[in-house]
């Protein structure tokens, strides 16, 4: 993850790694850039000209949705606007965390700074302002379909701009944000015509739970290239699957890169792997070894596709309607509509179950001695001891929730707002769904790697080589060969942390370079 100091929004520059820096990074400064400011300029110059004409126009002198057809008098546009965010705030549930909360602060000024939407710039600088002083909106993370976007929990988010939220206090308890405005000595945003609209139109926070999570899956992708080399290892299997010749007979790019990832973290060669051609009785070994290039570069293709459709629409104008004041034309559309990150995040959640589910494969080979001809559950003293008996079950527990995880919400459809809104994406939903898919792939790998290095000690003296040599000498400092039964779920956790702090990554990039994806 590289440095960054400060973030310019043009409307067209979030990058999955851009965002989830900034994001992250509550010191960084985010700014409007002096060309998006001018085109907000513009546009803004444009709509009020339309309304000063008396033209009626959608959702800025009209209600909403089933109200569309409702005129409102000009005495009354501002105080639509604040109603609207007002009877819109209908999330419930468990906020979204501040970190999210950035991000859905980043995505929605950005999207607003592509000068599409007819609004002041001062609507984003004032986002912005309260994103730089740690003014952070509480947002719920249930009440979305991905209708018109995430309308419930972007109006928490702009109520809170307009000085009636909730904000999160620096102790981390939910104030009231007129006390932190009071603190800061910032003042709250007063909506001018369309603003209110403009704030709640479009997919920021499913996309920015996704992109968030995708950042983490890319990592977690490679998490799997190493655990699957050390259970190979540790299985004694063979390299033979992983030869470019087989990757260039089916060109699949995720299949190339992982079959390059494996041979780059076991080396060319090593004693284990020497010793597999001394035993005739292996000819083939199981799938999930074998075909490893197959269905870890699956993934691969997957996510990099699912990460282009976020990026687009990080960078999109979703508000409705649209202005092109050069066309002269104010537009009403489906723009908001969050099916394009709806089906890739439900793309994201099978192709992440599926990962974990191969992980989980090869720790019940390693468990069993038929298969690895490794003491019975990996322990060197079964029936007193256990070994690694339950952590292949609370694999499998884990592999089993996220079939149900997977099932698709952009599939599901509740029309909304009277058959006006009559298909939704149910967008936030996949979103929120792949994140917990996410967690619960991170543990199976991190008990993957757990019964690997288990297997590796009891294959010795024959040592691995190359990242995975590394990697089991990295992991033994802290969770120790077991010699008799323990609290394994420690080891777990010690060993997730190292994946989640990017500590085992750094490891190997130390070790042998960089990993593809």
């Amino acid at each position: 993850m590289h440095h960054l100091d400060k973030l310019q929004l043009t409307g067209e520059n979030i990058t999955l790694e851009n965002l989830y820096v900034a994001a992250h990074s509550a010191d960084l400064k985010v700014e409007l850039a002096a060309s998006a400011k001018a085109q907000m300029q513009k546009s803004r110059d444009y709509i009020e000209s339309r309304i000063a004409s008396g033209e009626v126009m959608y959702g800025v002198n009209t209600g909403f949705g089933a109200f569309s057809s409702v005129r409102i008098s000009d005495s009354e546009i501002e105080q639509l606007q604040r109603n609207l965010i007002r009877s819109h705030s209908m999330g419930i549930g468990t906020p979204f965390s501040k970190t999210e909360t950035r991000a859905m602060m980043i995505l929605r000024a950005n999207a607003l700074a592509k000068g599409h939407s007819g609004i002041r710039p001062l609507v984003v600088e004032k986002i912005l302002e309260f994103l730089n002083n740690d003014i952070i909106p509480v947002v719920p993370s249930q009440g979305s379909v991905g209708a018109s976007g995430d309308l419930a929990p972007l109006s928490h988010l702009a109520l809170t701009i307009i000085g009636e939220g909730e904000a999160w206090g620096t102790d981390g308890k939910i104030i009231p944000v007129q006390d932190l405005l009071q603190q800061k000595n910032i003042t709250a945003l007063e909506l001018k015509a369309k603003e209110g609209l403009s704030m709640i139109n479009g997919c920021q926070v499913m996309t920015s739970i996704g992109l968030l999570s995708l950042w983490e899956a890319r990592r977690l992708l490679w998490m799997a290239d190493l655990a699957g080399a050390m259970s190979l290892e540790g299985l004694r299997g063979s390299r033979k699957a992983f030869d470019p010749l087989i990757s260039a007979s089916r060109p699949h790019p995720g299949e190339a890169k992982t079959a390059r990832n494996l041979i780059k973290l076991m080396g060319e060669q090593s004693e284990i792997g020497e010793s597999h051609f001394t035993d005739d009785h292996r000819v083939q070994d199981a799938y999930s070894l074998r075909c490893m290039p197959a269905v870890h570069g699956a993934a691969k293709d997957a996510f990099r596709y699912i990460v282009k459709v976020l990026e687009t629409e990080a960078n999109s104008s979703t508000d409705n309607p649209l202005v092109f004041a050069e066309a002269n034309k104010v537009l009403s559309c489906g723009n908001f509509h969050g099916m394009p990150v709806a089906h890739a995040m439900d793309f994201a959640g099978i192709a992440m179950s599926s990962q974990a589910s191969i992980s989980e494969c090869r720790i019940s080979k390693m468990i069993s001695t038929q298969m690895s001809e490794l003491p019975p559950f990996l322990t060197p003293h079964g029936g007193l001891n256990s070994g690694h008996m339950i952590v292949q079950v609370a694999a499998a527990s884990l592999v089993s929730e996220n079939k149900v995880l997977s099932h698709p919400a952009s599939v599901d459809s509740i029309p909304t707002s009277a058959e006006k809104e009559d298909h939704v994406s149910m967008g936030t939903i996949a979103a929120r769904k792949f994140t917990q898919i996410l967690r619960n792939a991170e543990n199976v790998v991190a008990m993957e790697l757990l019964s690997a290095t288990q297997a590796l000690d009891l294959i010795a003296p024959l040592k691995p080589n190359a990242a995975v040599n590394a990697i089991h000498e990295h992991i033994r400092k802290t969770v120790p060969f077991a010699k008799e039964d323990r609290i394994f779920s420690k080891d777990v956790e010690a060993i997730k942390a190292m994946i989640t702090s990017n500590e085992l990554l750094k490891v190997i990039e130390k070790t042998v370079g960089p990993l593809e994806w």
